[in-house]
């Protein structure tokens, strides 16, 4: 049972990040109401794992339908509550109901016995649900991080626990309704609405969760890493990034400039998997640089709700402090503004498209995580020193390296690590493909098979006839 004591019913109000107005606002839960919403889960769930994957994946389909025919409005309440452009917010919206449909055709695959040879009559791994599994995801993709996660777990037949970051729980709420909606028992995914965030640990211990699955911050990654260590239970981390953009001198700059911008300057900058240090090797570097300033000063800076927007405010105001102390810092120690470089005047959080050059490995730009809307340009006097560069870093989530030379990128992709390694391509979570870091960007994976069976019980079992 659960032992801290809630003594109010406390609200969270949420924040248009445009205007700094207030939208709607949530009651918490009640100590009695989160302990209730804990039993009706293992209750769902206990159902919900003898049903077969044929009839858990029929809700999700249906689930894919749905997301696609509101779009437009899960986009807009993602828009007003955090910021991300309306377009851009849609776009997240179709991205998840794509990963419902992969999970959907691809379940009873993924969790069908494997055989294997011994010298059993029979023998195979069993992948079986393992409980209700708690999720403590981020706001930068309020929907995308939690569909990765819901998608796999719910078919896998277990249950969900969703504590959403405090300043989307409208989104979270949504989502809760439209998985209901379609067709998931009551109760087997639920949103946690807490004030008290010292309260994810005790649910954390809480025996009727089974795992834990976090995105966010390497602190918090931490504080949930540990709680689950003293409880004995696994879980999976998706940490920060500071993913590398390497430019070889035989790329074509023209063509390589608009993926650096959309990798860049995507959702705001605001994403983990965002290039955060563009690494562009000498003889390339003063073309790459003449060339990007303009397609970045061409980003529209506006209302998130606009369509023509592709730069909306930074979702919090300590963002903005957080980034412009970068910057400054990073100018006071021999960065070259190139363009940008301060907050946009009047109401909202709202900052510069900034574009650093002759940024070195001892600048903030460089060794932290840079959560907006900022180009780092880094000078390499050869591939291997890029490579060095690139991999100067205590994250490892992406890195992407673009070259005409395929197999020489692959080399050098080689001697970085990271989670993902794209040649000639932004980098992106895609269903079909394993997501996850190494060092400090967290460990475990979601999507593909490797994500549905992260959440379950992978049984061996072995048969033999009696004589």
């Amino acid at each position: 049972m659960l032992e801290s004591e809630i003594r109010a019913t406390p609200a969270l109000t949420m924040t248009d990040p445009s205007t700094g107005e207030s939208l709607s606002s949530y009651p918490s839960l009640s100590r009695d109401e989160l302990d209730g919403v804990l039993s009706t889960a293992v209750a769902a769930q206990r159902a919900w794992r003898k049903t077969s994957v044929a009839e858990r994946i029929t809700p999700l389909r249906r689930l894919a339908e749905l997301l696609r025919a509101e779009a437009g409005q899960h986009a807009e309440l993602i828009s007003q509550e955090m910021g991300k452009p309306v377009t851009e917010a849609k776009a997240e919206v179709l991205k998840c109901a794509t990963a419902c449909d992969y999970y959907a055709d691809h379940a009873e695959e993924f969790l069908a016995p494997l055989p294997v040879e011994t010298n059993a009559d029979r023998s195979f791994i069993a992948y079986e649900p393992i409980g209700v599994v708690l999720a403590v995801m981020p706001w930068n993709f309020p929907y995308w991080q939690v569909i990765r996660f819901a998608a796999p777990t719910l078919a896998a037949g277990n249950g969900g626990l969703l504590k959403h970051a405090s300043n989307v729980t409208g989104c979270s709420l949504a989502l809760q309704d439209v998985i209901e909606r379609a067709g998931f028992p009551a109760g087997l995914f639920t949103s946690l609405v807490l004030t008290q965030h010292s309260l994810v640990n005790e649910i954390i211990a809480d025996s009727r969760v089974a795992a834990v699955t976090l995105t966010g911050s390497e602190a918090a990654g931490a504080n949930v890493a540990e709680a689950a260590g003293r409880a004995l239970k696994k879980t999976v981390l998706e940490l920060g990034g500071s993913d590398p953009f390497v430019i070889l001198a035989d790329a074509p700059i023209p063509a390589v400039v608009p993926n650096a911008v959309k990798a860049r300057f995507g959702n705001a900058g605001q994403s983990c998997l965002c290039a955060k240090r563009i690494i562009v090797e000498e003889s390339a570097a003063e073309e790459f640089e003449r060339l990007v300033v303009p397609a970045v000063e061409a980003l529209t800076v506006g209302a998130p709700l606009d369509p023509s927007t592709r730069i909306g405010p930074l979702a919090k105001p300590s963002f903005v402090d957080d980034i412009d102390r970068q910057v400054q810092e990073s100018i006071a120690m021999g960065a070259r503004l190139l363009l940008g470089g301060k907050r946009v005047p009047g109401p909202g959080n709202y900052y510069e498209p900034t574009v650093l050059a002759d940024v070195t490995p001892q600048m903030p730009v460089f060794h932290e995580e840079t959560f907006g809307p900022v180009m780092a340009i880094i000078r390499a006097e050869s591939p291997e020193q890029a490579v060095e560069y690139a991999d100067d870093t205590r994250y490892g989530l992406g890195a992407s390296i673009w070259t005409t030379d395929v197999a020489e990128g692959l080399r050098l992709g080689s001697q970085i690590e990271s989670g993902a390694l794209f040649i000639n391509g932004v980098v992106a979570s895609d269903p079909r493909l394993p997501f996850g870091g190494t060092k400090l960007s967290g460990y475990g994976r979601e999507l593909s098979v490797e994500g549905m069976r992260e959440f379950t019980n992978i049984r061996a079992v072995w048969t033999a006839k009696l004589l």
